[in-house]
């Protein structure tokens, strides 16, 4: 049988049973056997009724003596049944499951599994799985697995389709890398299998192993092949450097670069004097300085003829780089645009703008730099759209998000990586403090004291989902309501992203300028807001929030050198919440939280992989530092060997089908 069948082709399956599965992403055979348990029920001990303990987890067999349906006042179905292995007798209790008096009659030889409890004086097993002893034990006495679940689809079910699909698949699964992996890993044939019906942990945990290391390979597979890919290309000219010019601007510069800066910088001229485009990301924490070294590139492009597009996912962000960027370099006279949505200035030197720029009415040419700040918040086919208005530009990308090295190593294998990794000089540490609900009324009045000398303080609120919906709308309003309540002395703002772009961008001129003394907020301002005034930083329900990204909100303020607080609060009393929260209070390194935070929360959660689209990781996770070098090594030997994969039909038609395409280009 094919992978690519339908899984509406299969018998059983009609229309409706179909639409369930496209609920859970299951529209093909291939789609249902990657489609891997998230637990396992550990059915396996194996014992008789006269040797159980109460509150075990035990596997019987035996036979059904009576069985019979009880009805409730409030008209529920109790399904009673005594079941006897002949050592002992006791009771199972269903609820709601009516049919199951005629599927289990007296006389049914059966093996169920369950936790057992006591009822008085008889033992009992409430809701416990069964299957009649026939054939091969799918749901009782082994290593059970569990599935994502919908409506009208169990994992009951899911088991008994895998199983029968199993044997008339096993034929088309191909595994190009099994003459390249050690003895350490199973084969892809086995993995499946025990990936879904386990013998034991032992080749549980191999198959774990084997179908992660898969999952990394074709991520690594594709960033290496884009590399390549990359390095073939070529510019007509290797930039001049202009050292004289160059060394004049950054002395004229209104501060010192930090040596992070200089580094970074250094790092970045060396790739615009080869042949080969640049490729670079650059990752510094919120007020690192990254502006400030793209200013220094984009000077330099524009001492050698070339213009340059920087794109950012906000218009907040845009507008805030045209700022800084028009401070920095008009004077030199350097022409920097804007182009947004709400405002479009075609012509300039550099133009910033939001995905407008993608635009075919922009019509920019002689482009030589093109510069994507927070990238991963664009789709691969934006990225890709900007950098092919020029034949090759260089590619310069930056994010304030810290990158641990694992998921550098594998999600951005095919850039090279600067690390502004120091805070200019001045910087106070921003104390952090959680601030759980009984200790709200002392934090409003230790903000409404700041306010009162001038001080000025962001209060943000969690989006309801990644992107802003009328339901976050909804919840900042809520807020803002609340505190002109508490602070009515006070001019408070308002700030989301269902706001128009006028009324956006006066919100902002209205902090900035002093106007409104306090601004609520949903966390769009963790990228692009830069209010010097701000010293306090309010994060409300800061448990919905990742480590990283509670640290560059906090990153918002402590900006002019006066001291600055950041304050968590939350109704949240769960421990383990609590306590990843309060690692904001002690560490104040952003590379650090993230590891924190990639090893609590999973590389999927953080950052969106498992819903993206762009990568199929249903089972690796990022911080699995051994298999992710493993699988690069891989990658770059299989490349290295057929640059082309002409000897590796499936993996390049992996390639060339788009499902490993993760890469800019």
């Amino acid at each position: 049988m094919e992978f690519s069948r339908p899984l509406s082709h299969l018998v059983g399956i009609g229309p409706t049973i179909a639409k369930r599965l496209e609920l859970l992403g299951l529209f093909t055979v291939e789609d249902l056997v990657h489609h891997y348990p998230f637990r396992y029920d550990d059915f396996s001990k194996s014992t008789q009724l006269n040797e159980v303990k109460v509150g075990e987890v035990v596997t019987l067999t035996g036979e059904i003596w009576s069985i019979k349906n009880v009805y409730t006042r409030s008209r529920k179905t109790l399904t009673q049944a005594i079941f006897n292995d002949g050592t002992s007798s006791l009771e199972l209790v269903w609820f709601n499951q009516s049919w199951l008096a005629k599927n289990l009659p007296a006389g049914s030889r059966v093996q169920i599994s369950g936790k057992v409890s006591r009822k008085g004086s008889k033992l009992s097993i409430l809701q416990p799985t069964w299957e009649k002893l026939a054939g091969v034990l799918l749901h009782t006495g082994r290593l059970v697995p569990i599935y994502p679940e919908t409506f009208g689809i169990n994992s009951k079910w899911l088991r008994q389709k895998i199983n029968y699909l199993f044997p008339l698949i096993e034929s088309e699964i191909i595994d190009p890398l099994s003459s390249h992996l050690s003895a350490d890993f199973l084969d892809l044939t086995s993995a499946l299998q025990q990936i879904h019906f386990p013998d034991n942990f032992a080749t549980l945990n191999k198959a774990k192993k084997r179908l992660s290391f898969d999952e990394l390979f074709d991520i690594q597979l594709a960033t290496q092949y884009q590399r390549l890919t990359w390095q073939k290309k070529t510019v007509v000219n290797p930039w001049k450097i202009f050292g004289k010019k160059l060394t004049e601007f950054i002395h004229n510069l209104p501060f010192q670069l930090t040596n992070a800066q200089q580094r970074v910088i250094k790092e970045i001229v060396e790739d615009l004097q080869k042949s080969t485009p640049m490729n670079r990301l650059v990752q510094g924490e919120v007020g690192s300085g990254k502006t400030v070294v793209a200013a220094v590139i984009i000077y330099l492009a524009h001492l050698n003829g070339f213009k340059t597009l920087l794109m950012t996912p906000t218009e907040i962000l845009a507008f805030q780089h045209y700022a800084t960027l028009s401070k920095l370099l008009k004077p030199l006279g350097i022409n920097v645009t804007i182009y947004t949505g709400s405002k479009k200035e075609r012509e300039g030197d550099i133009v910033v703008g939001t995905h407008a720029l993608l635009s075919d009415k922009l019509q920019a040419d002689n482009i030589g730099l093109v510069i994507v700040d927070e990238q991963q918040r664009f789709g691969v086919e934006q990225r890709t759209k900007l950098r092919n208005r020029s034949s090759s530009p260089h590619f310069l990308t930056m994010t304030a998000t810290p990158i641990p090295r694992t998921v550098a190593l594998t999600l951005y294998g095919d850039l090279d990586l600067s690390i502004i990794d120091e805070l200019p000089k001045g910087r106070k540490i921003v104390q952090t403090h959680f601030v759980p609900s009984k200790k709200r009324l002392d934090a409003y009045k230790f903000i409404a004291d700041h306010l009162k000398v001038g001080e000025q303080v962001y209060v943000v609120t969690p989006l309801i989902e990644a992107s802003e919906t009328n339901q976050s709308a909804k919840a900042v309003k809520v807020e803002f309501e609340k505190l002109k309540k508490i602070l009515p002395q006070f001019n408070l703002g308002l700030l989301h992203g269902k706001l128009k772009s006028a009324d956006k961008q006066q919100a902002l001129d209205n902090f900035k300028s002093k106007k409104t003394h306090l601004l609520v907020s949903t966390s769009v301002v963790e990228v692009g807001v830069d209010v010097p005034n701000a010293t306090i930083m309010v994060i409300e329900g800061s448990e919905r929030f990742g480590l990283a990204q509670l640290h560059q909100l906090r990153g918002r303020v402590g900006r002019a050198g006066i001291q600055s607080f950041c304050l968590l609060f939350t109704e949240s009393e769960e421990p383990q919440l609590v306590s990843r929260i309060k690692n904001l209070e002690t560490i104040h390194d952003g590379l650090k939280l993230a590891e924190i935070d990639l090893q609590i929360r999973g590389s999927g959660e953080i950052y969106g992989i498992r819903q993206s689209g762009r990568w199929n990781l249903k089972i690796a996770d990022l911080s699995d530092k051994e298999l992710a070098e493993q699988s690069k090594i891989l990658a770059v030997k299989i490349l290295a060997e057929s640059p082309n994969l002409d000897k590796y039909p499936q993996l390049k038609a992996k390639l060339s089908s788009g499902l490993l395409i993760i890469a800019p280009d």
